[in-house]
């Protein structure tokens, strides 16, 4: 049976060091009741379908070219037309003790104006070190503008029943660890792996 850090429990976790958040949150508005608000960077990568007509999985040097990356100053808009798809990472980097996974969830209000914000890994695993990389989709049907700096998702945590052996910083091959800008699939690395 789960149970969720309340508020007073991550205000004491960040203030002892075992959720470590840098920069540093303004609890006054970033504290949920059981989350801490995360903000969106300045990087943004988007696919550049005009140029390339599909990606292909198994050959990894498709999805970087693909893709392109767009630095978005602070007071600047990245604008979503509708159908668009962008990674983009949160401009806090989150690193967790060995005994607490944290889970990622979009935020209603952004929500509400039609963009998704899916983290493939919602769920991060203890020993996490790096910020998160967020799948943006608009699902709707008008343009969104999109600000460095807005609040765009939430982290919650709990404990896990003990301290996990192999935490995700020591795992051979973590894929994104101490990632600080969006990153792009891995699923090729993974293709290699598999093919020996």
């Amino acid at each position: 049976n789960a149970m969720v850090l309340s508020d007073r429990d991550i205000r004491k976790a960040l203030e002892s060091g075992r959720i470590k958040i840098d920069p540093a949150p303004d609890l006054e508005k970033q504290l949920g009741s059981i989350s801490v608000d995360f903000t969106l960077g300045n990087t943004f990568m988007v696919f550049e379908h005009s140029r390339f007509s599909y990606i292909d999985p198994r050959h990894p040097q498709s999805i970087g070219e693909a893709m392109r990356t767009i630095e978005v100053p602070d007071g600047e808009a990245f604008i979503m037309q509708p159908g668009d798809f962008a990674l983009a990472s949160t401009r806090e980097s989150l690193e967790l003790p060995d005994d607490l996974l944290a889970r990622l969830e979009g935020r209603s209000s952004i929500a509400r104006l039609g963009i998704t914000v899916h983290s493939t890994a919602a769920l991060f695993e203890p020993g996490w070190v790096g910020t998160a990389t967020m799948e943006l989709s608009n699902l709707g049907r008008m343009a969104v503008a999109l600000y460095p700096g807005m609040r765009v998702c939430a982290f919650s945590f709990e404990p896990v029943s003990s301290p996990v052996t192999t935490p995700y910083r020591l795992k051979k091959g973590n894929k994104y660890a101490g990632q600080r800008d969006p990153r792009a699939s891995q699923l090729a690395e993974e293709n290699a792996a598999e093919r020996g």
